[in-house]
């Protein structure tokens, strides 16, 4: 059995994939818009090239992701993602590419459990907590 994170972009999840390529390496593993459902009663007017569902990969984990409604207003609460470096320097980086047009919650910086953590929300609103692991 595994779980995987369902992200609803509400209409910005092409705009998301693009930022998760460039930020952290994501690839994208399948794409479809709602133009192509087999099920003409899932398209509104005007997000015929909005994504209905996409699924990519984060190194070993798989996120799925929707632009879901199409109303533009993502709000993503009393979740966040957790991404574990393998080391300082990577730690750092992900986590200023994940801040760029975002909002720092916590500052990457040494803890009692790692040499480096913190907390970031991306410019989607996705809560990141970035770690170097043991």
């Amino acid at each position: 059995m595994q779980v995987h994170p369902y992200l609803n972009f509400d209409g910005r999840c092409e705009e998301a994939l693009d930022f998760y390529r460039r930020a952290l390496g994501a690839e994208v593993t399948m794409l479809m818009r709602f133009k192509e459902s087999p099920e003409p009663g899932m398209l509104s007017p005007g997000s015929e090239n909005k994504v209905m569902h996409a699924r990519f990969r984060i190194g070993e984990s798989t996120v799925m992701a929707s632009d879901g409604r199409c109303k533009g207003q993502t709000n993503f609460q009393g979740i966040s993602l957790s991404l574990t470096a393998p080391d300082d320097a990577e730690a750092e980086r992900r986590f200023a590419a994940l801040a760029d047009g975002g909002q720092v919650q916590m500052p990457l910086t040494k803890t009692f459990f790692s040499s480096r953590f913190g907390m970031v929300a991306d410019r989607f609103g996705v809560t990141w907590m970035v770690i170097v692991g043991a």
